[in-house]
């Protein structure tokens, strides 16, 4: 019964990760906003592309054209502006020596372990990423492995992309696996949006061998409003938790989505009500096409001193910039406000 109930669960999520939506126009379609479709907007789906899964388009609010999630995925003519400071590699990632790996930090390393997507954020860092010149198979992950294993700073091991569970579950058996036999790696991070718009990836297989690992196992999920929270998301995260997974999430604040000091206290308290606690806040990568996204650092810390005010301290998430060839994150400084 386990086995065929999982079997089902394997399906569903691979299904739906196959039935994304990926024409601008169908999108609006679903949501009753035809009518809105500006062909300036449409045109923007070819610095890159639309692709959003059904189960996070079913929390977008019907008939509204600003609705937060949906500004989060809907290509904008803005994306053709040219502005000074945004380019294609904000976080000087492209010229990694080894294509797939990125060891920016001395006691972390960080895998592509699968290069795509199962939703394309417009205000993504790495819209412009050469994937295809960094994709990993089998031999490449061994390699990536040996590199590890050759450098005993590397204490934990983070799997990104792209996005780690677009890989089926058996895969990333195999290189947990070979990770928990190297006897300095502590712990194993995954970077995942995958089961905010897809709760189903959270398979029981994928939880049983997580909870099995010696290795301590932190999830970090990517959740930007308090909408993308729904009940089938949470009981994904219950899985996970049971399983002795300790939950975490990354925001970016985006202009018109959640730069206020409402969104963000509303998102660290839907956060904690799934268990999972807030940990970075980040203030865009400056990306070439994702300009309309970018606010002032001196909102950003308006809205944090209003969080400071309104939450307790294990609800206020850390503001950061992140800059290129930097060794760790930059804090922003609070203290300015």
């Amino acid at each position: 019964m386990i086995q065929r109930n999982e079997a089902n669960l394997h399906k569903n999520w691979q299904k739906e990760l196959a039935n994304v939506v990926t024409c601008p126009r169908t999108l609006l379609e679903m949501l009753g906003l035809s009518s809105m479709a500006d062909e300036k907007d449409l045109k923007a789906r070819a610095l890159f592309p639309v692709r959003v899964p059904v189960p996070f388009i079913k929390k977008m609010r019907y008939g509204d054209i600003n609705d937060p999630l949906l500004l989060q995925v809907m290509p904008r003519h803005q994306e053709f502006i040219s502005k000074t400071g945004f380019d294609k590699d904000p976080l000087q990632e492209q010229n990694n020596a080894q294509p797939g790996l990125l060891h920016k930090y001395k006691s972390r390393v960080l895998v592509m372990f699968k290069t795509g997507c199962a939703v394309n954020c417009r205000y993504c860092f790495r819209r412009h990423f050469p994937y295809q010149e960094n994709q990993l198979n089998k031999r490449s992950l061994i390699e990536a492995l040996d590199y590890i294993k050759s450098d005993h700073n590397i204490n934990e091991v983070i799997l990104s992309g792209g996005d780690p569970l677009m890989a089926k579950d058996d895969a990333i058996s195999w290189f947990m696996d070979e990770l928990e036999q190297l006897p300095q790696i502590k712990r194993m991070r995954i970077h995942s949006r995958l089961p905010v718009v897809i709760p189903a990836r959270i398979t029981e297989q994928l939880c049983q061998r997580l909870e099995k690992s010696p290795l301590k196992i932190v999830f970090i999920n990517h959740i930007n409003h308090a909408n993308e929270i729904d009940d089938e998301f949470k009981a994904a995260m219950q899985k996970l938790k049971q399983a002795g997974v300790m939950l975490l999430n990354q925001a970016v604040i985006l202009k018109e989505v959640n730069d206020s000091s409402q969104a963000q206290i509303a998102l660290s308290e839907a956060l904690f009500a799934a268990d999972i606690l807030p940990y970075y806040l980040y203030l865009l990568d400056k990306v070439e096409g994702a300009s309309h996204f970018d606010i002032d650092e001196s909102q950003a810390r308006k809205i944090m001193a209003d969080m400071l005010h309104a939450l307790p301290g294990y609800l206020v998430p850390k503001l950061v910039r992140e800059i290129g060839g930097q060794k760790s994150k930059t804090p922003i400084d609070l203290k300015l406000i």
